[in-house]
């Protein structure tokens, strides 16, 4: 229900994108059909996408939560050490409403839905970045080439508290 402007710069994509937009009808993301007809993308036309291509049972909220989870362990990073709990809630606040404006959700949104709690309980407890540099350091070592060395530190971090629980 939020209006998002977005500026492209990718010619292809522009073009892409472009042609959607002439088709009749109200939605952005159409395409036509084998009858010629313009017919609607929806979310289970995205989400099947997703589970064929990934070959396993993801969604795009499950995107949506690894960037949100990402943007706030990246966001968090920024921050200098807190010194109260009061501080540290603010500097939560904070992250989750930069993390929102780049997903174009809420913040109560964002932070319910998008970031995962292990993100904000080891930024309270004060070990999240320590623990995250931690992480990145042994990705070298791990070598994890398919991601991004944060997104491979977050990763670890999530699989070090998923062996950590009773």
């Amino acid at each position: 229900g939020k209006s998002h402007v977005i500026k492209l710069e990718d010619s292809r994509l522009a073009k892409i994108v472009r042609r959607c937009r002439d088709l009749p009808g109200y939605e952005l993301f159409q395409y036509v059909d084998q009858t010629g007809s313009p017919a609607s993308v929806s979310s289970n036309d995205v989400n099947d996408y997703l589970r064929e291509i990934a070959g396993a049972e993801f969604t795009a909220k499950d995107f949506r939560t690894w960037a949100g989870t990402v943007l706030a362990a990246r966001a968090f990073q920024e921050f200098k050490r807190f010194s109260t709990k009061m501080e540290a809630k603010r500097n939560i606040v904070e992250a989750v409403e930069a993390v929102a404006r780049m997903l174009g959700n809420t913040p109560a949104i964002c932070r319910r839905c998008y970031v995962h709690p292990v993100i904000l309980d080891t930024y309270l407890d004060g070990t999240l970045v320590k623990r995250l540099r931690k992480c990145a350091e042994q990705k070298l070592a791990r070598d994890i080439k398919s991601l991004r060395p944060e997104e491979a530190a977050v990763l670890m971090l999530l699989q070090g508290s998923l062996k950590s629980r009773p």
